[in-house]
């Protein structure tokens, strides 16, 4: 029987009350169609917009002149540049005409592959005014990896850099997109944003530069109206087999959820402002870096570096430098700086900030209470939020200033989100105090609708683990105040500084060495990352020392996915526990690197039960 449910009455008229503050070309028919059980939600049905035409133009008439983007560059000695918000509508309108001088209509998919500039915000807000589908590729992924996303997404164009800064290193990208495309005719045009100015190769009539060809663009651009459920972006997250999934997020629903999510969950004010410190490679970056900030008329602040560049004060200094209220953050870069101790936060007042946010995965307690300590001084409300790139925005967090906080735990769901923790079996545990697998019930704005290109995967991923329910992927434990507390990945995704990485993707490029013959890549708790990615080998040769395999899996994993997915440890193998069908143990794997030996389990069944004894051993921690 299915547990798939209609939406209640109340969500109904929330969700309805919510969406009516927006700028719509035509309402919609249906708030919401579909169901879980045939995965085929919609919302909006039959409305038509803009999503730009919500993030700047209805802002014009009282917000022109206020900030609405500040850009920190890498460099603390080059000069912050600001965006107002009558200034971002021309820049944003300039580049989708530039856009549509390259032949790009509605529909088409743009890629963009840049480093943190103002360039590639205003760019994926142009696509949008013209009706084009974004995606951004990580700048810290291999040519590989972006040529897979290329392919998938049947992008026409790509933008880049010549290069990227990012703390002391510069990224050759222009480069890296030419390795990319070497053989890919779909690439049509590749527009270079100069950034960097190192040395560039520039194809005869594929390639030109981005300041060449704005300047004779005109300032306005005429928005295109799309319906409600046409994608807005499509962005790639690792999944456990092997292959990225192009998650697609469509217009009216996402904005809905986003912006409101925004609002509810931090709480600005007109004259705050907010710094969201992810790349727009990543989910964050586009639901609370640009679309949720804007859409509400905020200020949002953009930065170029890493927390540590060029000392660790650099965070403590931007946020006096630009009296930022609002700091949301992942507990990587928290703990990050926690190492260098609490001395350097102590330096600065920090009098601005209001508000604290954590986002990518769980906050451990003591990185939560230095946080509250020693960044927040012990007045700013921390907001621990819950979500994934799947959701489009927050699902469970805290109200900053209003829900009661507790170090560690999300809380509770937002308004119109209906979370339900079930068993193995699929049966929903109905007691206040519970634990189990985190499922979303009832559909919800922000959903993606889809794997671009593949329905089917999309079925199988989220919605066949347990029938009518939407399976997050994580555990959950609920305590008797109705508070969530999410406990972890319970598939193969290893969630590394708030990324989301699958073993398998791993696996693949390990095993594409030929110096391996098999691997098997775990999750281990690491003091800074959260998760580290440990790798079990089997080599073929054994004449190679343990520095020499390393380097060389290392150098395989960085230029087949990226350096954000290079193993923290590598074990060399003579064997891996496997059933007696051929399946690799990953669950015995995990506890070995958890130091977790008592609760392995019986393994006299293994088709190898010798090799677990020898595994933990020689285990690295």
């Amino acid at each position: 029987m299915s547990t798939s449910t209609m939406l209640s009455v109340e969500n109904h008229d929330y969700w309805t009350s919510v969406a009516n503050t927006f700028v719509w070309k035509k309402k919609w028919t249906t708030l919401q169609s579909g169901n879980f059980d045939e995965v085929n939600v919609e919302w909006f049905k039959g409305a038509k917009l803009n999503i730009t035409e919500n993030c700047l133009d209805r802002h014009l008439e009282k917000r022109r002149h206020k900030k609405a983007l500040i850009f920190e560059p890498n460099n603390p000695s080059e000069a912050a540049q600001f965006f107002t918000y009558g200034e971002l509508h021309i820049s944003v309108c300039r580049f989708a005409n530039l856009l549509k001088k390259k032949g790009v209509q509605k529909g088409d998919v743009v890629c963009f592959y840049m480093g943190m500039t103002p360039e590639l915000m205003i760019g994926i807000l142009a696509c949008a005014r013209i009706g084009a589908i974004h995606t951004v590729v990580f700048g810290g992924f291999s040519p590989q990896s972006l040529k897979g996303r290329l392919i998938d997404s049947n992008a026409k164009i790509i933008i880049t850099h010549d290069g990227a800064f990012r703390g002391d290193k510069v990224t050759p990208l222009k480069s890296m997109v030419d390795e990319a495309i070497t053989d890919l005719a779909k690439i049509e045009t590749v527009l270079v944003v100069k950034r960097t100015l190192n040395e560039v190769t520039m194809k005869e009539g594929r390639d030109y530069f981005y300041d060449v060809l704005i300047k004779d663009c005109e300032l306005y651009c005429p928005i295109v109206e799309v319906d409600a459920e046409d994608p807005l972006f499509i962005l790639y997250t690792s999944g456990s087999t092997g292959n990225p999934k192009g998650l697609v997020h469509t217009t009216a629903g996402y904005m809905v959820h986003v912006a409101n999510s925004f609002k509810d969950v931090f709480q600005t004010k007109e004259t705050d402002i907010f710094w969201c410190t992810a790349d727009i490679g990543w989910i964050t970056g586009h639901s609370y870096l640009t679309y949720g900030p804007l859409l509400n008329g905020a200020t949002t602040v953009m930065y170029e570096g890493i927390p540590t560049h060029p000392t660790p004060a650099r965070f403590w200094e931007t946020i006096e430098k630009h009296k930022i209220s609002h700091l949301y953050t992942a507990p990587t870069a928290i703990r990050a700086l926690e190492s260098y101790g609490s001395d350097i936060p102590g330096r600065f007042s920090l009098k601005s900030l209001k508000v604290l946010g954590s986002v990518g995965e769980p906050i451990n307690e003591e990185a939560w209470q230095w946080y509250h300590k020693y960044v927040g001084k012990e007045r700013c409300p921390i907001v621990d939020t819950w979500w994934q790139t799947e959701t489009g925005g927050i699902l469970i967090s805290p109200i900053a200033g209003i829900t009661k906080t507790i170090p560690s735990y999300a809380t509770l769901p937002l308004k119109g989100v209906e979370p339900v923790l079930v068993n193995e079996k699929g049966i929903e545990q109905t007691e206040m105090v519970s634990e189990g697998h985190l499922c979303i019930k009832t559909p919800w704005p922000g959903l993606a609708r889809t794997i671009y290109g593949d329905h089917e995967r999309y079925k199988q991923t989220y919605f066949s683990t347990y029938k009518g329910l939407y399976f997050t992927g994580d555990g959950a434990k609920r305590e008797s105040n109705g508070y969530y507390r999410i406990t972890g990945r319970v598939d193969d995704v290893i969630n590394v500084s708030g990324h989301r990485i699958g073993t398998a993707e791993v696996e693949d490029a390990i095993n594409a060495h030929d110096l391996i013959i098999e691997s098997a890549v775990v999750g281990y708790p690491h003091p800074i990352k959260g998760q580290g990615i440990y790798a079990f080998v089997i080599c073929m040769d054994h004449s190679h020392t343990q520095e020499e395999i390393e380097k060389q899996i290392k150098d395989s994993v960085q230029k087949i996915i990226g350096p954000i997915a290079k193993p923290d440890l590598i074990q060399v193998v003579a064997g891996l526990p496997k059933t007696r069908s051929g399946k690799i143990m990953r669950r015995i794997l995990r506890k070995i690197v958890e130091n977790d030996i008592a609760n392995i389990g019986d393994t006299s069944t293994l088709l190898n039960p010798e090799c677990v004894e020898k595994i933990i051993k020689d285990k690295k921690i």
